[in-house]
């Protein structure tokens, strides 16, 4: 069957992509007329309301930081799971996050005993310190792919890089004060309800650079799925090709969970529901389809997370898993077997 990004899947992520970004503005625990939300999304409301001032300091950066952090997310999935053709291969599967949670827990869980050479701890102490942990592992990744010949041992030594940096986490969370230990949960539960204009620029760029090496390396991910010997046979450059989609992917995830915390499932759920909607394996339609997917999750799951009409806000990754999980379990039985 032949895919266009003419086909009606597009038209209908796109739709609700759109419907759930005006959902995502108009619903909160302040009820705002919808006419209100209507004129400030066209920058015609006036400026001294509340309401307006909520709608653009709040409710739009929040809503812009889904999209952005969903496709973000969603196309690190899909690069690692075709990267290692492994259905159950995250965006986070070569430690990244799990680096980028071991500095923070190191701002975090330290606490007052080392107040007098740490930096006051606030978004952007943390967001620093989840680079330079993310950082640090890729660098280490990218030694590591330089040795190893083959994908399989790069995602063994990604894993063990996890694991090894989640035990370090686990020691510290033991030592800390109950105070600092309850700020560390709360960072892990995954946020977008945080970030300024700066963050999202930010972002938004390294979404770009990240999406931009993607498009680039779409010969090399098509190869891919039918093994390395056969994307050599094609002239694809192995080394140079797995450096520079690991090198987006931790753009990607790192970014992500320098500013909003380590978000689960959404890079993992997402370019399996995509595969299910549009029947084609070519990452050029598949790369901008799974970018909006992503961005439809997130949104929805925020949507959730806010419980609207209540002043109450649930953990963030709680709702991602909790609609995740489910339709990843029943995409897996209706096809008896996910296909790469």
């Amino acid at each position: 069957m032949n895919f266009s990004l003419k086909s009606w899947p597009v038209y209908i992520i796109g739709v609700g992509l759109l419907i759930l970004f005006i959902a995502n503005i108009s619903l909160g625990s302040i009820q705002i007329p919808f006419h209100k939300v209507f004129y400030a999304l066209l920058g015609q409301g006036d400026t001294q309301d509340t309401h307006y001032s909520i709608i653009w300091q709040l409710r739009i950066p929040k809503a812009v930081t889904c999209i952005v952090a969903g496709a973000a997310l969603s196309i690190g999935g899909l690069l690692m799971q075709t990267l290692f053709r492994n259905p159950l291969a995250g965006p986070d599967v070569l430690g990244l996050s799990s680096g980028a949670s071991l500095m923070v827990a190191f701002v975090i869980l330290i606490g007052t005993s080392a107040a007098s050479y740490l930096p006051t701890v606030n978004p952007w102490s943390l967001a620093l310190a989840a680079s330079f942990g993310s950082g640090a592992i890729f660098l280490l990744v990218i030694a590591v792919a330089h040795r190893v010949r083959d994908n399989t041992s790069l995602l063994i030594i990604g894993l063990m890089i996890a694991a090894a940096s989640g035990s370090l986490v686990s020691v510290l969370q033991y030592l800390s004060k109950a105070q600092d230990l309850q700020a560390f949960v709360i960072w892990t539960l995954g946020s977008v309800g945080g970030t300024n204009w700066s963050e999202i620029l930010i972002l938004t760029l390294l979404l770009i650079i990240g999406g931009a090496i993607s498009i680039t390396s779409v010969k090399a991910l098509n190869a891919w799925l039918l093994g390395d010997n056969y994307a050599q046979s094609l002239g694809v450059d192995i080394k140079k090709s797995r450096l520079k989609i690991v090198l987006a992917t931790s753009l990607l995830t790192g970014g992500v969970t320098a500013f909003c915390g380590p978000i689960a499932f959404v890079g993992l759920a997402v370019p399996h529901l995509i595969r299910l909607l549009v029947p084609t394996t070519n990452h050029k339609i598949l790369l901008p389809m799974v970018m909006m997917g992503g961005a439809a999750l997130l949104l929805l799951c925020d949507i959730l997370a806010q419980v609207p009409g209540s002043s109450n806000v649930l953990p963030l990754n709680a709702i991602t898993s909790i609609i995740g999980a489910p339709v990843v379990i029943w995409v897996v039985m209706r096809s008896k077997g996910v296909k790469m």
